[in-house]
């Protein structure tokens, strides 16, 4: 089995780093490809994999190739690829809001696999999410499951719907929380901790709250009342997020990343 990964941005290159490494694959089986000569050539000192620099000579060798540039790009690129690609090769899609007939249509192809990832899998504390057309078979399934398994975790969804929802939960998600971690920081430092205890505050803080949740089957209801005590401190805090109708403000901001992960869809059609 040969991988080629097309685009070394962040994602991209973060799966390629991470199939590279496991077990999956043997030396010089996982291709990437870019187009930025100064990102090939640093690419190339890493000797983790092969590096390409044009379609036709590696986009016809690979069996399951990941697509991970951004999706204006996939038009363009797709026009290109088709006269170079076979019907048995299987296509990932890490790219927010292009569809699997999108991909199907522009390159003829049938095996597609459409995927959301987060930015922690560039500490391999990801989870991604996936769907994939009925052509895909079980094996070629697991395959796939298995490599994007090399950053975290996976979730496979039943329908491209699933994919633009969870877009708004884990794929935006992790801005999410660093927004409410800058804003913690924000606080600490305008009660006189320093810029270094204020991150180990809010750090260490955030770190220990979700090992907490991983670790039994408590809802975060329950841990806040573990917290809580009536009339104490945590409870004024929550209190004044709820006056403050933080709770609809997040759910109104995941559903807003929704809503733009199918207008992007919409737009590739």
């Amino acid at each position: 089995m040969k991988v080629l990964v097309i685009g070394a941005g962040n994602m991209g290159l973060t799966y390629a780093e991470a199939i590279s490494k496991s077990e999956l694959l043997q030396n010089n089986q996982l291709m990437i490809l870019d187009t930025d000569a100064e990102k090939i050539k640093q690419l190339r000192k890493q000797k983790n994999f092969e590096v390409f620099d044009s379609l036709k000579s590696c986009v016809p060798k690979a069996d399951i190739i990941f697509v991970a540039v951004k999706p204006y790009h996939s038009e363009d690129l797709f026009a290109e690829m088709k006269s170079m690609v076979n019907a048995e090769q299987v296509f990932v899609s890490i790219m927010a809001g292009v569809s699997i007939k999108f991909m199907q249509e522009s390159m003829g192809v049938t095996k597609v696999v459409r995927a959301m990832p987060n930015l922690p899998a560039q500490v391999g504390k990801g989870v991604t999410s996936y769907t994939a057309s009925e052509e895909v078979s079980r094996l070629e399934l697991l395959t796939v499951e298995n490599l994007l398994n090399t950053t975290g975790k996976t979730v496979r969804l039943d329908t491209e719907n699933d994919i633009d929802a969870s877009t708004g939960i884990s794929g935006s998600g992790p801005a999410y929380i660093f927004y409410f971690m800058q804003s913690m920081i924000e606080a600490a430092l305008k009660m006189g901790f320093s810029e270094h205890d204020s991150k180990v505050l809010v750090g260490q803080t955030f770190e220990g709250a979700v090992e907490l949740f991983n670790s039994n089957n408590l809802s975060p209801n329950s841990w806040m009342d573990r917290v809580a005590s009536k009339g104490g401190t945590t409870r004024a805090a929550l209190d004044s997020m709820e006056d403050n109708n933080v709770k609809e403000m997040i759910k109104e901001a995941a559903y807003a990343a929704f809503n733009r992960a199918v207008e992007l869809g919409k737009e590739t059609v």
